[in-house]
């Protein structure tokens, strides 16, 4: 087994997300971390003695070396760098926001099939273990309630709170109500930046559920949940600590004398808890090797891309 081919990796921006992409391909098993890419000389040797891999502050020097790449740079370059790399024949794990416009999107996800390359994006809550127990659960939504909140950033400010945070959460919900979205209204405001930094949307589905997300990060604590309501079942789902409560509303006991009300009962979710970030790499790196479609496709992306612009546009 000693001699088993290693699947050949780089990441492209290693600040604060990119240098998780790189620790994580580092330690993992079967993968060759060979090289990463930033544009700061300083960052690239802080990481190096982590990652332990060849460091270039132009990313195309990773071409002809590389099977993937992670990409984790800033909003505005990658449409330009997704599109370089597809194009020299390199799978490409894209940061969400998967583009800063729909049209980008669109755009990297019809050459990834023109080229026969693997995009999938980072909407890494899909991988969260309480989002995967999640999917098993809910059948039939009928509203859910989300909220991610947290402290501002000092980082991310390139994009306003919808592509910055609340994307995660219409990703997730797309997935799970699998229904057209048939009326978005919204409001945000700017705080700390020129662009919105806390924003409410609610999103109507053809199929009658409603969705009600705010995002912000201006806010003094962090929280990040959603709530579900289904026919005789409520689902609360704690992202950060990977922890679902159910309860769930029995029938009543027409039979008994005096007849019973209906009962609500609680019941035990059972989560498997792994770090997220590595679930998705280790998605990724299945896609390359057995050239199956990706967990969180450029499809996918493009769709929560468009109820964010659809969002935006309401501001």
């Amino acid at each position: 087994m000693g001699g088993e081919r290693k699947t050949r990796v780089g990441v492209i921006g290693v600040g604060h997300v990119g240098q998780h992409h790189a620790r994580i391909y580092r330690e993992l098993p079967g993968v060759e971390l060979a090289g990463i890419a930033d544009i700061d000389p300083a960052r690239l040797q802080e990481v190096k003695r982590v990652a332990e891999a060849p460091v270039f502050q132009d990313y195309r020097e990773l071409f002809g070396h590389v099977e993937g790449v992670s990409l984790a740079v800033p909003t505005h370059l990658h449409a330009q760098i997704a599109r370089e790399c597809l194009d020299r024949g390199v799978d490409v794990l894209v940061e969400k926001p998967m583009a800063q416009t729909l049209e980008e999107a669109e755009e990297l996800t019809d050459l990834a099939k023109r080229r026969g390359r693997i995009l999938q994006v980072g909407h890494v809550e899909r991988f969260n273990g309480a989002v995967r127990a999640l999917h098993r659960i809910v059948k039939t939504p009928g509203f859910i309630e989300c909220h991610r909140l947290s402290p501002f950033p000092q980082r991310g400010t390139d994009v306003d709170v919808i592509l910055d945070l609340m994307i995660h959460d219409i990703d997730i919900i797309l997935s799970l109500v699998k229904s057209p979205v048939s009326q978005v209204n919204a409001v945000g405001v700017p705080v700390l930046t020129d662009r919105v930094d806390i924003s409410n949307a609610r999103l109507e589905f053809a199929s009658g559920c409603v969705a009600n997300v705010t995002a912000s990060r201006v806010s003094i604590d962090r929280l990040r949940k959603i709530r579900i309501f289904q026919p005789d079942t409520y689902i609360s789902l704690d992202y950060a600590s990977q922890e679902i409560t159910l309860f769930r509303r029995l029938p009543p006991d027409l039979a008994s004398q005096p007849p019973q009300l209906p009962q609500i009962v609680r019941e035990e979710v059972v989560v498997e808890k792994e770090e997220p970030l590595r679930l998705q790499l280790m998605s990724f790196l299945s896609s390359i090797r057995e050239r199956t479609r990706p967990e969180v496709s450029g499809e996918e992306a493009v769709e929560a891309l468009r109820v964010a612009s659809q969002i935006l546009a309401k501001m």
